[in-house]
């Protein structure tokens, strides 16, 4: 069974908050099912375009 404290860590990791910029939009969530990662639209068009 699952506990509550994992419940709650699972979900600090839904808070749209970006790793790169730190600000807060809608598709950080969006990208975290689709790709893995917590980054926001504009961060993963410049991490697209420059993967350095």
């Amino acid at each position: 069974m699952i506990e509550d404290k994992e419940i709650k860590d699972n979900l600090k990791d839904l808070d749209d908050v970006c790793d790169e910029c730190k600000n807060k939009d809608e598709s950080v969530s969006q990208n975290l099912i689709l790709t893995g990662f917590k980054i926001c639209k504009s961060c993963r068009v410049s991490k697209t375009i420059f993967p350095v």
